[in-house]
């Protein structure tokens, strides 16, 4: 019985330090959620809107590299996305409200290399190829 018992207890102890391995008592200090940036309108310095990010890019060892924004067209139509890398996009709390910023113009973005997203390579691609 003695056996069992001990058995029983390192059962529960090895399940506990496997589980405690895999999860976290509390969240990382200094992290923000992809919220904070995923579907986020961006401004320029002026404060006027420039576009909205539509997705974020992240590495295999989960470094976010950079921002897909989304820029021109109405209503999603006519819009063209570029790719900024993560460290241009600046982010200002104003009205209890946290604001993205980018050093860039809209016509700037507009200009910039487009990208379109491939469904099969689960990838963005520069458009035309």
């Amino acid at each position: 019985m003695k056996k069992f018992a001990i058995g029983c207890i390192m059962a529960a102890a090895l399940a506990t330090a496997a589980h405690a391995a895999t999860t976290m008592s509390a969240a990382p200090t200094e992290s923000w959620t992809i919220t904070n940036y995923y579907k986020q309108n961006v401004y320029d310095p002026k404060e006027s809107k420039i576009g909205t990010i539509d997705d974020v890019l992240v590495d295999k060892a989960g470094k976010v590299t950079g921002l897909v924004v989304g820029v021109g067209g109405f209503l999603g139509a006519g819009e063209k996305d570029v790719i900024v890398p993560y460290t241009a996009v600046k982010t200002q709390k104003k009205d209890d409200k946290w604001w993205l910023t980018l050093d860039e113009t809209k016509d700037s973005l507009k200009a910039a290399p487009g990208f379109k997203y491939d469904r099969a390579s689960t990838t963005w691609k520069p458009e035309g190829k």
